[in-house]
């Protein structure tokens, strides 16, 4: 226990509003990192000039078909921010066709598959912001291709325009 005889005042009480302070941002750090990444993808985000090869750097294997180019990887969705903007300034439906990629350009049409299923969607938003993922897509959209029963799935994706 802490002899407190020999202390000076107020030494005892900074010390446990320290501990405290520590104590409660290791206990909800963890919670926060995950909302935090969340939440980064729905703000506004200052949209970078894309290249040919941009749209590469999604952490997707990519391969050539014959109608254009194709991506794979995870995606996964959002759709409880509907009214607030995307980062093409456009407000986000989340019943619309509608994505988030972290480098095509907007207006991007890309075919997404998944099992069997496929729906063609626009580009009108950055992220997905969590490692591994390649696209976020809008609820209507998820929900065509019955991604939304897994919440995130392998899928490949071919831009078409």
């Amino acid at each position: 226990m802490l002899n407190t005889n020999n202390l000076l005042p107020g030494t005892v009480t900074r010390s446990r509003t320290a501990f405290a302070l520590i104590a409660a941002t290791l206990l909800i750090g963890g919670s926060f990192t995950e909302a935090s990444a969340k939440s980064r993808h729905h703000r506004h985000h200052a949209a970078k000039s894309a290249t040919s090869s941009d749209w590469r750097d999604a952490n997707a294997s990519i391969g050539t078909q014959a109608s254009g180019r194709s991506f794979a990887g995870k995606a996964s969705f959002y759709g409880n921010e509907s009214g607030s903007k995307t980062a093409s300034g456009q407000r986000f439906n989340q019943n619309a066709m509608t994505a988030a990629h972290r480098s095509l350009p907007f207006g991007t049409k890309v075919r997404v598959s998944y099992r069997g299923q496929s729906v063609v969607v626009t580009i009108n938003d950055r992220g997905p912001f969590i490692k591994g993922r390649v696209l976020d897509l809008s609820t209507g959209a998820a929900r065509a291709i019955g991604l939304t029963g897994a919440g995130v799935g392998h899928v490949t994706a071919e831009i078409v325009s």
